[in-house]
């Protein structure tokens, strides 16, 4: 067959302006009710939109505007000259101004010769002679453009129906409505690549459908509104839907059924998938009993666009039995809740664009056309800055600003600091506009207060303030509405956050005593500028705090704050919260925290406010007294740090019944802890006494009346403290530092007790040389033994039972030999004897080790035989100068499991692997080819980096597809010829290995890639000291028998890799860029 044309010269258009795949041109008497009906269904059927005129004008009648209009709005004409299609003059009509629109608007053409043979229609013989012998004599002025016109589209290649499939019309017509199809296809992939960075997402989420595989999958596409979920789920689905025997893109679910009942969205599936116009649907039951009797045989492509209720999906698309074999449930929301609930195969988190690629979104809406490019540069940047790779925003201002000259530019990203783009804003909130009035307080606080902050921290004061937090934070992720980051903070788009404040500021930008929430120091300052008899019923939280060189510029606050009599918390830094509390009726207080004030009490006698849950007083220096806390009936958590004249508690605190926390540091002065009277502190479960030196009374404190104290944190501020533990039977200890030898009964319920600085009278001790006796913790995760001055004697004589212990801190002890035969940590994952100076050797580590850190060892000589430890993939050995087993260690390592899956790391010092000697460059920078079938035969790769940087340099590795000319990691290097590294007493070797299988769940596209450029990076190292070695080598794939063995104990390798959550430093290897072209790979040394 048959392929098509258009002008060399036509331009190209994007798929959105065409609003059909197909048009029919056709004589209908010829065919209207046999080829062409055939033809038409066959196209409609591979989901093709195809127009077809089904009404016949009278002989001699022009075609209309309208038909017109449908010609030009068609990507593909499809011609079918039939014996008496040149008797019509609408259909020469039809055909000049298809023709027009081939060279205009670079229309496709593909003829089809029906019983008709292609040189009579070129050359107009025979029944084609005899219609131009009529219309010369009816439309002369025509005639000319109607025969150019023929002879034009006859002259392309098509089809000639007799010699297809040997004359057979049915299996003819299905070869060609395949091929119409893959043109479709390009078309849609060709608009699809005219979308900034849609490929990668495409291919993931491509990926995750397993187009072609059986069974029904359900994909749920999940993300901040304006991240692109809509747009990925259209592209896919423009480039499968022609795989399906039936598809349906319902969009605006949302909005839709908040107008219109389920049921016409039931029949709008039902229609276009059963291609069936006439489908009613009376009840929302009706609807879903339709759907499952008549898709459950048929392989569907339906998406289910903007989906905000559970309810929607049990109307639409209620279970995977509902739909045939194949068929694949797209589903594109902003809350995953619904995608949980609803059981789909995958979640798909939208990826927002990186900064290159927002870069890019912004130059195709604001084109800089002529104007200087370095004018624009830098505000391009600020507006990339600003949208946080939100599409949305990137596309709306982008837009704006396309006809802008570079002051106005200047001018709208300054607006837009004071106030946001509203349409922006309006689409964001449509997340916000879905919470329940507690979930919006609960967001909006989270927003104006606690983003960055500690989650753990914040959770208390939203909880104090009735929020029930747990639950509702749990919503606002799937909402997408906040995140909770690496580190354990709350964190949210920045847009996000400015909507937040949009909504805070509401119609009174300018007016802050009309805010609920105060968080800006100006609006504290315009607030305390106002009259005094001011009300401010409307704030209901303020947080207050500056830096010590702007504490003039406070200290004449007046106290109008003390008007909001709403405030639920306050939290406020500086001598203005003498005058706050000075008039404080907050009847609805929930949260007070005070910080650095200067008044010797924070209200005189006794003042009620019972719903002040949690208080926080630190370094109120002046502080003598406490409150009376009869009038806190309700106080759960009481923290108070360093007020140095504070000699005592006031005695009402025993009286607490609610109390959960208290904690009392550095109160130098502090002479008394009260009595607890019945019934006392029964709730509380955490008391921490720290830095009190001239405490004595800690023994009238009743214990037995604490039954639920759980954490006890006591340091040596009273020797009374060792003689009162002696006393207890149920405490837990969370922190040991009295040094006492004389533990019994004691127990330990966290996972991470820090014993320290001076354990060896317990472990020396006859009745407590058996760990497991003093911990008596089956559950014990984590423990720290650092500087605890244990010898060999120590080591030697105590068993250890922690069957769960996964990291064990030894840091700076004085055992010589450590040996893990006696110990009995079946589990352990992490070990650190970093600054054991005498430590001579470590042997018998145990299988599941994962991660050794022995930095500054400087007589460890061995590790003894690793051959066992399958899992080790971290080992740290800077600074042990008598270390010699480099090469036996990565050997070992190499034939353990990570050589497979994951990344291995070793640090050493004044020595470099056997396999890197004559294979080391003096550069930064060093790009590497890779050989022909190197993934069929290598498992993965090393890398060597001798360098003198101190402050942890980061090795950049990317893997890519060709040399990138403009890339920064392909720069000159200094010498193509190895040589031997120069080492000083700064200089430390580096030893990464990263596993092509480590890789698989990227768009790793394997034999694609031929290239890898590795580049040393560190911010802080001046260019003097920056001489670096840095090679390269593929490592072969183990053969059968070199397969590792599994070790029993673990059941997913997961749970030995994802293990740097017990490390401060960031990860070891991080992918940090993964797109079509490369994968970015940052291994921090």
């Amino acid at each position: 067959m048959a392929s098509s044309s258009s002008s060399p010269s036509a331009p190209t258009f994007s798929s959105h302006l065409w609003n059909y795949d197909v048009f029919l041109s056709f004589r209908g008497e010829d065919t209207r009710r046999t080829f062409v009906d055939h033809l038409y269904t066959a196209l409609e059927q591979q989901g093709i939109n195809t127009y077809k005129e089904d009404i016949a004008l009278p002989r001699g009648e022009s075609i209309s505007p309208s038909l017109k209009k449908a010609i030009s709005e068609s990507h593909i004409a499809v011609i079918i000259f039939s014996k008496s299609y040149a008797d019509s003059s609408w259909c020469l009509d039809e055909l000049s101004h298809i023709m027009r629109c081939r060279d205009t608007r670079g229309q496709i053409i593909m003829p089809i010769f029906y019983d008709v043979d292609p040189s009579d229609v070129r050359k107009q013989k025979r029944k084609y002679k005899e219609a131009f012998t009529k219309h010369e004599w009816e439309n002369k002025t025509k005639v000319e453009s109607w025969r150019k016109a023929l002879v034009d589209a006859s002259s392309i290649s098509g089809w000639e129906m007799r010699n297809i499939a040997n004359g057979h019309e049915s299996q003819g017509i299905k070869q060609i409505v395949v091929e119409i199809s893959q043109k479709v296809q390009l078309v849609a992939s060709s608009a699809n690549e005219n979308l900034i960075g849609i490929s990668v997402r495409m291919q993931r989420l491509k990926s995750e459908l397993q187009i072609g595989s059986g069974g029904v999958r359900m994909i749920g596409i999940w993300g901040v509104g304006g991240g692109g979920k809509t747009t990925l789920a259209s592209a896919v689905y423009e480039e499968i839907s022609r795989e399906f025997d039936g598809c349906c893109f319902v969009d605006n679910i949302r909005e839709k059924s908040s107008k219109n009942r389920l049921e016409k969205l039931q029949k709008e599936i039902l229609s276009d998938v059963l291609k069936q116009k006439q489908t009613h649907v009376r009840r929302v039951e009706e609807g879903r009993h339709m759907i499952k009797g008549r898709l459950c045989q048929k392989k569907v492509l339906i998406v289910l666009d903007d989906v905000d209720r559970l309810d929607q999906l049990k109307a639409l698309a209620g279970s995977h039995n509902w739909f045939g074999d194949g068929s694949r449930i797209i589903i594109t929301t902003r809350d995953e809740h619904l995608l949980t609930a609803h059981r789909v195969n995958v979640i798909h988190d939208i990826r927002l664009l990186n900064d290159n690629e927002s870069l890019m979104l912004i130059r195709k809406h604001a084109p800089r056309d002529s104007r200087p490019v370095e004018d624009y540069e830098h505000l391009s940047k600020e507006v990339v800055s600003y949208a946080g790779g939100l599409p949305l925003a990137l596309t709306v201002l982008g837009s704006f600003l396309c006809d802008k000259d570079i002051n106005e530019w200047r001018s709208a990203l300054a607006r837009l600091k004071e106030i946001p783009d509203i349409d922006i804003l309006k689409k964001l909130k449509i997340s916000y506009d879905g919470l329940t009035k507690l979930e919006k307080d609960l967001f909006l606080d989270i927003a104006c207060f606690f983003r960055r902050q500690d989650k753990d921290d914040a959770m208390k004061i939203l909880d104090a303030c009735g929020f029930q937090p747990v639950i509702g934070i749990k919503v606002l992720v799937q909402k997408a509405l906040i995140t909770i980051s690496e580190y354990g903070e709350f964190d949210m788009h920045d847009l996000v956050q400015e909507m937040a404040h949009y909504i805070v500021r509401g119609e009174h930008p300018n007016n802050p005593e009309k805010h609920s929430r105060i968080w800006e120091n100006d609006d504290i300052m315009k607030i305390c500028a106002m009259d005094a008899t001011t009300e401010l019923d409307m704030i209901e939280a303020i947080r207050f705090g500056y830096y010590v060189y702007e504490s003039q510029r406070y200290k004449h606050l007046s106290p109008i704050i003390a008007n909001a009599k709403n405030l639920r918390w306050i939290e406020w830094h500086g001598e203005f919260a003498s005058h706050l509390l000075s008039n404080f009726p907050q009847r609805k207080l929930c949260h007070l925290k005070l910080q650095k004030s200067l008044q010797k009490q924070l209200w005189e006698g006794y003042k009620l406010l019972p719903n002040l849950k949690t208080v926080e007083l630190e370094n109120l220096n002046n502080l003598i007294m406490t409150p009376d806390f009869d009038g806190l009936p309700n106080l759960e958590r009481f923290y108070l740090h360093g007020p140095e004249l504070l000699e005592e508690i006031h005695p009402s605190i025993g009286r607490l019944e609610k109390l959960v926390f208290l904690s009392i540091e550095f109160c130098t002065s502090l002479k008394m802890f009260p009595p607890i009277n019945i019934p006392g502190l029964q709730k509380l479960e955490t008391l921490s006494i720290v830095g009190c030196r001239k405490l004595f009374k800690l023994s009238e404190i009743q214990q037995q009346k604490m039954e639920n104290l759980l954490h006890l944190d006591l340091d040596n501020s009273s020797n009374e403290g060792a003689s009162y533990i002696e006393s207890c039977s149920n405490f837990f200890v969370i922190c040991w530092r009295c040094g006492c030898s004389n533990l019994p009964g004691v127990e330990c319920c966290v996972e991470d007790p820090c014993l320290r600085h001076n354990m060896k009278p317990c472990l020396s001790d006859n009745n407590m040389n058996h760990i497991g006796r003093l911990f008596f913790l089956k559950d014990l995760k984590k423990l720290d033994l650092s500087y605890s001055s244990l010898g060999d004697e120590e080591m030697g004589c105590a068993v250890w039972e922690l069957p769960n212990l996964l990291k064990l801190t030894l840091l700076g002890n004085e055992f010589s030999l450590l040996n893990f035969s006696l110990l009995q940590v079946p589990r352990l994952k992490w070990l650190d004897v970093s600054e054991c100076k005498g430590l001579v050797e470590v042997s018998e580590l145990p299988s599941s080790i994962a991660v050794v850190e022995a930095i500054d060892c400087r007589s460890l000589e061995s590790f003894g035989d690793i051959s066992n430890c399958k899992w080790l993939w971290k080992i740290s050995l800077v600074w042990c100068d008598k270390l010699g087993d480099g090469d036996i260690l990565l050997d070992s390592m190499l034939k353990g499991n990570a050589s497979e899956d994951y990344f291995i790391n070793i640090t050493l010092t004044y020595q470099i692997p056997k396999v890197f000697v004559g294979r080391m460059f003096r550069v930064r920078t060093f790009t590497w080819c890779l050989p022909d079938g190197w993934y069929n035969d290598f498992c993965g790769f090393l890398i060597c980096v001798v360098t003198r940087m101190l402050v942890f340099p980061a090795i950049n590795v990317v893997i890519k597809q060709e040399v990138d000319k403009d890339s920064p990691f392909e720069l000159s290097q200094e010498s193509n010829e190895a040589v031997e590294p120069k080492y000083n007493a700064s200089s430390t070797t580096y030893v990464g290995y990263i596993s092509f299988g480590s890789l698989r769940h990227t768009t790793f596209l394997y034999s694609s890639y031929t290239m890898i450029s590795f580049s040393l990076d560190s911010m802080h190292q001046s260019s003097s000291d920056a001489e670096s070695y840095v090679g390269a080598q593929l490592v072969s794939r183990k053969s059968n028998g070199d397969q590792p063995q599994t070790t029993k104990v673990a059941t997913d390798s997961s749970e030995f890799w994802n293990i740097e959550e017990f490390n401060d430093r960031i990860q070891t290897f991080t992918i940090q860029d993964d797109t079509k072209s490369s994968v970015k790979i940052k291994w921090q040394l």
